[in-house]
């Protein structure tokens, strides 16, 4: 009998909730058979969307949640009184494990005040990192942390990297996935005193392979498969990632339609181009996990089409399938504890 993973989806949240949200659901339920969507918002609204699309009806279910976070709401204040806005319903869900994951394009500061004091961390993870997959001319490499813990410790982003070295093998299949640490130099007495502190920490540890510092021109060329920072550092790394992305296609796009000879190339070179784009398609990875808790939680661009709705929840079956709690447990926090044992 097929295992069900069951994804409670926030379908108020983001730029285009409700319909791409909807739309995304029902592209996952439809494309595979073990998939369960539990749509999280106004009821009313949900199902005026529902009703546009042909799907199977038994696995996606409409969970009521009459109130809605903005994105400019303070996110404690938001999390603490809107107990029925589909955020809080929808991360209650996993915490009672009626849902197996927890995904939302909404307001990332309410997402990470949720995750923690709603669905919580696993005993002995100290902090939990939000862990987004990002394109490099290799594949793609694992930023973590990108906005959950700004002011980090050493022994922080010793676990941010082993949780990373675990999620990167068991779920994008990266064998003996590389471990770098975010720095403005090669050399290890190089960077400020957390790299400095963090560095000796890291290259003790047996169970990562360890290769040193990264500068931040070498993350796109793929120098590293788990790419270890506090959270301000990831932040500026993911947003100027993904600005210059989009302002490279549209300038290269303005240059191919400016004479009519590279209209003509730009016809020939269509087909390589768009297939080269599509690797750096941040859409095409889903979203940015937050590792450590109890149950999974997933932030996804507050701009998500079902695009990158539908490839979130394929990311959440990955996950249940693969036990990535249950081996950050056994192989972090258990290890841990006997060591200090």
């Amino acid at each position: 009998m097929q295992t069900m993973t069951v994804v409670a989806l926030d379908a108020m949240g983001g730029d285009n909730a409700p319909a791409e949200i909807v739309k995304g659901a029902v592209d996952a339920v439809s494309s595979r058979g073990d998939i369960k969507v539990k749509l999280v918002g106004q009821e009313d609204v949900v199902r005026e969307e529902l009703v546009k699309y042909s799907y199977p009806q038994e696995r996606i279910e409409v969970v009521d949640a009459p109130e809605v976070i903005e994105m400019a709401e303070p996110p404690v204040q938001a999390i603490r009184t809107k107990k029925q806005s589909s955020m809080v319903v929808g991360m209650n869900l996993v915490k009672q494990k009626e849902a197996d994951a927890f995904v939302s394009a909404g307001s990332s500061g309410a997402v990470l005040v949720g995750g923690q004091t709603i669905v919580g961390r696993i005993k002995g993870i100290k902090r939990p990192p939000l862990a987004p997959l990002i394109p490099t001319e290799s594949g793609v490499s694992l930023l973590i942390d990108c906005g959950a813990n700004v002011d980090a410790r050493p022994e922080h982003l010793v676990q941010f990297a082993k949780m990373g070295s675990i999620y990167m093998e068991k779920v994008v299949g990266v064998k003996n996935p590389r471990v770098a640490i975010v720095n403005i130099g090669a050399e290890e007495e190089k960077g400020n005193a957390l790299v400095k502190e963090t560095f000796p920490l890291l290259r003790a540890c047996t169970d990562l392979n360890f290769v040193g510092s990264i500068e931040a021109r070498e993350i796109p060329h793929g120098g590293a498969d788990v790419i270890v920072c506090e959270a301000f550092v990831g932040n500026v790394i993911l947003k100027l990632y993904e600005g210059l992305s989009s302002t490279l296609v549209g300038a290269i796009k303005q240059g191919l339609m400016s004479t009519l000879k590279s209209k003509i190339g730009a016809a020939l070179a269509l087909p390589a181009m768009k297939a080269t784009l599509k690797a750096f398609d941040a859409t095409e990875y889903g979203g940015a996990p937050l590792l450590g808790l109890n149950g999974l939680v997933v932030k996804t661009h507050g701009n998500s089409k079902a695009k990158e709705i539908t490839n979130s929840i394929y990311q959440c079956v990955a996950f249940r399938e693969n036990d990535i709690n249950g081996i950050i447990k056994e192989k972090i926090v258990d290890t841990e504890q006997e060591d200090e044992n």
